[in-house]
C-alpha cells in the first residue's frame, strides 16, 4: 500500500519538558491511522507538527515521498480540538465563508449531504449542540475535498450518541478514499475506526500496529469480570491472577469455564458476572500501569 505521509524520529521540546520524543510512523493512503493516548501523551503535539502549525525541535515529515510542499497545505484538512465559530452567522453562511477561501471547493449540497447538516442549516452556528457542532466544523475541514483530513480528539465531550453518529461519518469519508488522522483517548473509537495505530505514552511510541493485531500480539486470554462486592473472601486469597478495576475485579482466564468452576467451587456471587475480550485499554494498562483516560 502506498505510503502517504511518512514521520521520522520527531521530537518537541518546550523549555525542559520534552512533549515528544523522537516518534516515527508512516501512514498508508486511504488508512484510517490513530494516535491512540490519554491526555498528555504528546498526541496534540504530534499532529500539529505533522500540520505544520508547530515547529519540530528535530526530525523530518514527508508527504508522498517528499518534504511538505506547499502543495500539502493545500490538500489538508483540518479539524481542531476547539475551534471558535463567528456569532450570527448560520451554518449554511458559515460552509459560504470557508468555502471563499480555498480557489476550489466542494459543493454546499455535497457537505451538506456528506455531513447530514440538512436540519440545522440555517440555525445560528453558536446555537448548535454539540454533535451539530463538531457535523459542522468537520464539514469545513472537508472544504477544500482533501487528500489527507486531520481530527484531533473530534469526538471528545460528545454524548454517546453523537459519537456514535460522528463515528458513522468518518467512515463515510473514510470510504472515499480519503486518509484520516484521528488522535483520541476512547479506545472503542480507536478500535471501530482506525486499520492502523501507534499508541504513545509520555511524548513516545509504546506500541504500533492494528488495533486486532496489538490484541493478539499481548494477549491471550479473555477477562472474568465481577463486581467487589460480590467477593465474600479475602482477595489475596484468590487462586487467580488479579486485577483490582474501578468497578470490579477482573480476572485473566485462558480458560473461561474452568474459572466459573473455580469461582462456583469458592461460592462466589455470580450475579455481575462478565466475560470480554482483551481492549485497548488493558493493552494500555498492562504496558504503562494505567488506563488510557487517567
Amino acid at each position: 500500500m502506498t505510503t502517504i505521509l511518512e514521520i521520522r524520529n520527531l521530537s518537541k521540546t518546550f523549555h525542559h519538558l520534552k512533549a515528544v520524543d523522537g516518534v516515527s510512523f508512516s501512514i498508508p493512503q486511504g488508512a484510517c491511522f490513530g494516535l491512540l493516548g490519554p491526555n498528555g501523551a504528546g498526541k496534540t503535539t504530534t499532529i500539529e507538527m505533522i500540520e505544520g502549525i508547530t515547529t519540530p525541535t528535530a526530525g523530518e515529515i514527508f508527504y508522498k515521498g517528499e518534504p511538505r510542499q506547499k502543495s500539502f497545505l493545500e490538500q489538508t484538512g483540518i479539524q481542531f480540538q476547539s475551534t471558535s465559530l463567528m456569532d450570527y452567522l448560520t451554518t449554511r453562511e458559515v460552509i459560504e465563508l470557508f468555502g471563499n477561501f480555498y480557489p476550489h471547493s466542494l459543493p454546499l449540497e455535497q457537505l451538506v449531504a456528506l455531513c447530514q447538516l440538512e436540519d440545522f442549516l440555517d440555525t445560528y452556528a453558536t446555537r448548535l449542540s454539540g454533535g451539530q457542532r463538531q457535523r459542522l466544523l468537520l464539514a469545513v475541514a472537508l472544504i477544500n475535498d482533501p487528500e489527507i483530513l486531520f481530527l484531533d480528539e473530534p469526538t471528545t465531550g460528545l454524548d454517546p450518541q453523537s459519537r456514535r453518529h460522528f463515528w458513522s461519518l468518518i467512515s463515510n469519508i473514510k470510504a472515499r478514499g480519503k486518509t484520516v488522522l484521528l488522535t483520541t483517548h476512547y479506545m472503542e473509537e480507536a478500535e471501530l475506526l482506525c486499520d492502523q495505530l501507534v499508541i504513545m505514552d509520555k511524548g513516545q511510541i509504546i506500541a504500533e500496529g492494528s488495533p486486532q493485531g496489538l490484541l493478539r500480539q499481548h494477549f491471550d486470554s479473555s477477562y472474568v469480570c465481577i463486581d467487589r462486592g460480590d467477593f465474600n473472601c479475602p482477595l489475596e486469597d484468590l487462586p487467580f491472577t488479579i486485577e483490582q478495576r474501578e468497578d470490579c475485579i477482573a480476572i485473566a482466564s485462558t480458560s473461561v469455564e474452568k474459572t466459573l468452576s473455580e469461582l462456583v467451587a469458592l461460592d462466589i456471587n455470580l450475579r455481575s458476572l462478565r466475560v470480554r475480550s482483551p481492549s485497548l485499554d488493558d493493552l494500555f494498562l498492562k504496558l504503562t500501569g494505567h488506563h488510557l483516560r487517567s
